[in-house]
């Protein structure tokens, strides 16, 4: 009869836990979605800006990667390139589908672009950013886009 007592007292102990361990999970994945929304705002600021500095610098990781239909970039310098074409551009980032473990997490996510050029339609990406803590900070070391947005 008493390892059923030393029993039930475990099982307790552990169910009264699981609502904070299902909370830690939550303020961990507020925590990265309020930490990348800095680096989106960042983002967006520079292409009001103009200047394609801030996102290759403090956005991205030096060994960075990103690709889509037709398009393989690596690392900052070939990253700053692509940014110096299309910096004029207006965009905007929507988080849809987040996820976090840790130091690492990914986020699905549309990147609508209005064109400088007013002849251009507006379009939308579909992206996925990968991102790593480092040092206490979130980056991206890639991303992979398509011509599409996601619902």
């Amino acid at each position: 009869m008493r390892k059923y007592l030393y029993l039930s007292i475990i099982v307790s102990i552990i169910a009264l836990q699981a609502p904070f361990a299902i909370a830690g999970s939550e303020a961990e994945l507020d925590a990265f979605k309020k930490a990348i929304r800095v680096k989106y705002d960042l983002k967006e600021k520079a292409f009001r800006d103009n200047d394609p500095l801030p996102i290759v610098n403090q956005f991205y990781t030096e060994d960075v990667v990103s690709t889509g239909p037709g398009t393989y970039i690596k690392g900052r310098p070939a990253l700053l390139e692509q940014y110096k074409k299309h910096i004029a551009d207006t965009v905007r980032i929507e988080s849809v589908h987040t996820h976090v473990n840790g130091d690492a997490g990914w986020d699905w996510a549309n990147f609508y672009v209005t064109p400088a050029d007013p002849a251009a339609e507006p379009f939308a990406l579909a992206i996925l950013f990968l991102w790593e803590k480092r040092d206490g900070e979130w980056w991206s070391p890639g991303e992979m886009f398509i011509v599409e947005e996601l619902r």
